[in-house]
Formats: C-alpha cells, sequence, structure tokens
C-alpha cells in the first residue's frame, strides 16, 4: 500500500470565549469540518486567541438565568430565543441546558486553554470546558472543577507565575487585531466570522489547503 499523502500543516487561529453559546456552536461546527479534512490526510494547527465577551462577570459567578433575564426583557421571551439556540445547537450535536449555566469570569479558564494548547491538548480542552459550562452546569471559573477537567483530559498541572499576565498580554493583542466578537476563525487568507455552517467551514479549508 503506497504511503498516505502528506500535506505541509494549516495554521488555524481561532478567536472565542468560552461562555459564548456562538463560539461554542461555531467551534463544534469548525471540528466537524476539520475532522473530515484530517481524516483525508491534512494537517491543521489550531491555536486560540482569547477573548472575553463580559471581562467585568463575577469570579465567584451568576446563575445564566440571571444574566439572560436581564438581556431579553422577560422569562417567555428568554425561553423562547434559548429553545431557539437549543435546536441550532442540537443541529452541531451539542446538548446545550441553559437553565443549569453559572455565568463567570473566564480569565482562569482561558488559562487553562493556553496550557492546553501547550500540550496539544487545545482542541479536547475547548470542547470539554464548553460542554462543563453549557451542557454539565459546571462553574468553570472554580480552581477545583478546572483541575477536574484539566485531569480528565489529559493537561499536565504546572504553576507558572508569568501565566496570567501572559494572557492578559494575549488578550490585549486579540482586541489589537480589531475583533470586537466572536466567534473569529483565521483559516490561511480567510476570516470566517460568527457560528457558520459546516459547508463555509469546508470551503475555507479546502480554499486554503489547496
Amino acid at each position: 500500500m503506497p504511503p498516505a499523502t502528506q500535506h505541509p500543516p494549516l495554521h488555524v487561529e481561532i478567536a472565542l470565549d468560552l461562555t459564548c453559546v456562538h463560539s461554542c456552536i461555531g467551534f463544534a461546527r469548525f471540528e466537524r469540518a476539520a475532522d473530515r479534512h484530517r481524516a483525508a490526510g491534512h494537517v491543521l494547527d489550531v491555536a486560540f486567541l482569547p477573548f472575553q465577551v463580559t471581562p467585568d462577570a463575577p469570579a465567584g459567578g451568576v446563575p445564566l438565568d440571571q444574566v439572560h433575564l436581564g438581556f431579553f426583557g422577560g422569562r417567555a421571551e428568554m425561553e423562547r430565543a434559548r429553545s431557539a439556540m437549543a435546536a441550532v445547537g442540537a443541529g452541531a450535536g451539542l446538548d446545550l441546558r441553559f437553565d443549569r449555566a453559572v455565568h463567570v469570569n473566564t480569565f482562569e479558564a482561558h488559562r487553562l486553554l493556553a496550557r492546553a494548547a501547550a500540550q496539544g491538548l487545545g482542541e479536547a480542552m475547548a470542547e470539554r470546558l464548553f460542554r462543563a459550562y453549557l451542557t454539565d452546569g459546571l462553574n468553570i471559573g472554580e480552581r477545583a472543577t478546572l483541575d477536574r477537567l484539566a485531569a480528565e483530559t489529559g493537561v499536565r498541572p504546572g504553576e507558572d507565575p508569568d501565566e496570567a499576565e501572559r494572557l492578559r498580554d494575549r488578550l490585549a493583542r486579540t482586541r489589537g487585531l480589531g475583533i470586537r466578537s466572536v466567534p473569529v476563525f483565521r483559516i490561511g487568507a480567510a476570516t470566517v466570522t460568527g457560528a457558520q455552517d459546516e459547508d463555509v467551514f469546508d470551503r475555507a479549508l479546502t480554499a486554503a489547503l489547496a
């Protein structure tokens, strides 16, 4: 049998926030498209650009219900919007349980994602953090929760005194790129914004890998 065709790696950058449902859906759709291209022998090098939609969110967390009630202006409006979004998520293979979610500051979760990415586990860690937040109802700002999720994903623990400062620098650099909302996918020369359909990611990956 001839050896599999080798392709040069394609670098992809993804700006997202870990309590952003649009980031979660967009990432899930990208991953499904990416899996097909990887199965065809392509190598994708995925890096994450940290972004905080609500950098003033409390470190201790509050029920997402409180945030959504204020945002949508009432329970009926909130339930309609969340039902519609849950249906969209289901199409991407996600089980979105907004009623369980704890809205929290994502700084510590981004620290864990950066550590995981440095160990080659960034995509697996991002998926687990999104699932912890939007399906399991876990507080992804709590150290004990993050340590458990890291262990589940195989991320080695580490204490780096410069880690927090590097993350602050990276958050500032993401803003410096002109990114004001997420998700944003930089795929070769193309930029895909928002939770686009899988075929949009397919086309962008195909063009970048050509």
